[in-house]
């Protein structure tokens, strides 16, 4: 190599990166292994926690959360919980926009992002009943619901799968 090429070189190596700090020091997005719904980018997620945080100083915000599946509908997919640890019951009640999409029912412990709109509602007896229901849960466990309760809850537009428990999808 001439002395010329190795100083051309050293001089492309030494650009200056135009990246901001901020952009520097940020860690990337995580990636999807698999979308359920909508397609969502997978950045800028608040915990469970956060958003449960925010909910209580908001009636609702459309924002994008990350977690761990906790709970499924058994019946069908058609709801799931999101809780801040794998190993948690408390956390948001998840639905899916329009009924459109549903998640699998082998879903729970998956570490997730979801998008949509966060929101506090009471949900009645006859309705905690059937989510109880839709869980497997035992039918004593199931007569012991007799207060509604208020939740907070979330209509989610999609699902991003960023870990599931087997390690595969």
């Amino acid at each position: 190599m001439s002395f010329a090429t190795g100083l051309l070189m050293f001089f492309a190596a030494c650009k200056t990166d135009s990246r901001t700090a901020e952009e520097i020091a940020a860690p990337p997005a995580p990636q999807a292994l698999a979308f359920y719904g909508d397609t969502i980018a997978t950045d800028s997620a608040k915990s469970v926690d956060e958003t449960l945080s925010a909910l209580e100083q908001s009636d609702s915000l459309f924002t994008k959360v990350t977690g761990y599946v906790t709970s499924v509908c058994q019946a069908k997919g058609c709801w799931m919980v999101l809780s801040q640890n794998p190993g948690d019951s408390t956390g948001i009640f998840v639905k899916f926009k329009d009924y459109g999409f549903f998640v699998p029912l082998d879903f729970a412990g998956s570490r997730v992002v979801i998008a949509g709109k966060a929101y506090r509602e009471v949900t009645s007896v006859e309705e905690l009943r059937h989510y109880a229901e839709d869980e497997g849960k035992p039918q004593e466990e199931i007569d012991q619901i007799t207060e509604p309760a208020e939740e907070m809850k979330f209509m989610a537009n999609g699902v991003a799968l960023l870990e599931s428990p087997s390690g595969g999808l």
